[in-house]
């Protein structure tokens, strides 16, 4: 028995509907050999992973839109990763990656669900230097500003791993430390654009969702 229960969800982005494997509640926390109580991840977090939340949403629809041509691409707090899934069927270059060690297996089922290759995954822990994995010319993440900390640590990641021409994209649902981490941006070179989205499939403008763009040395807007 793995020790927690899961569900199927099904997700349309852009006419396609993806089938996902989630938890199926919040209230499920499962580490027996303490490997996530070691990697810092509290019971109360343990379950994040695994659930579709609307930011997420939000970025596999703009995903879906996005201009990948000749980009590098990697998701930071991936999670479930809806938007890597998108990515992989537009045939992108894409990286996902999370701390959670059920992130990868997770996103290893989803990917055969939806009879897509398996999405490149790299365990990635914000305040750990991983120099193999590179650098990218697009970087995308969903709702990962929930604590004031992760302002620096995120844009610390973007500092080592984005390219000179590079694009940032992230989705956040206003919890009040965005402003911070457009100024530490801002000292890295990117100018900021914020942008309406839709939400999902129905979403009409004008759009409910908001997207933080960030480009830097002549990237350009398209979403």
């Amino acid at each position: 028995m793995p020790g927690y229960a899961t569900r199927h969800e099904r997700v349309p982005v852009g006419g396609h509907v993806y089938r996902l494997r989630v938890l199926s509640d919040k209230q499920q926390f499962s580490d027996h050999d303490g490997h996530s109580s070691r990697l810092g991840i509290s019971s109360a977090q343990w379950s994040l992973f695994g659930q579709i939340w609307p930011s997420g949403r939000l970025l596999a629809q703009a995903m879906h839109r996005f201009d990948i041509d000749g980009k590098r691409i990697l998701e930071l707090g991936c999670g479930i990763g809806l938007a890597s899934l998108v990515l992989q069927r537009r045939g992108a270059d894409v990286v996902a990656s999370d701390m959670h060690p059920l992130s990868e297996p997770f996103l290893a089922y989803n990917s055969a669900l939806n009879e897509l290759p398996s999405v490149h995954y790299r365990q990635l822990r914000w305040d750990v230097p991983l120099p193999t994995l590179g650098h990218f010319e697009l970087i995308i993440a969903s709702d990962v500003l929930y604590e004031p900390a992760h302002s620096q640590l995120l844009a610390s990641v973007i500092e080592r791993h984005a390219a000179p021409n590079a694009e940032i994209l992230v989705t956040d649902p206003g919890r009040g430390h965005s402003a911070r981490f457009s100024r530490l941006l801002e000292a890295q070179g990117f100018e900021l654009t914020e942008t309406r989205c839709p939400m999902d499939d129905q979403d009409a403008p004008p759009y409910r969702g908001n997207l933080l763009y960030y480009s830097r040395n002549g990237a350009r807007v398209v979403v």
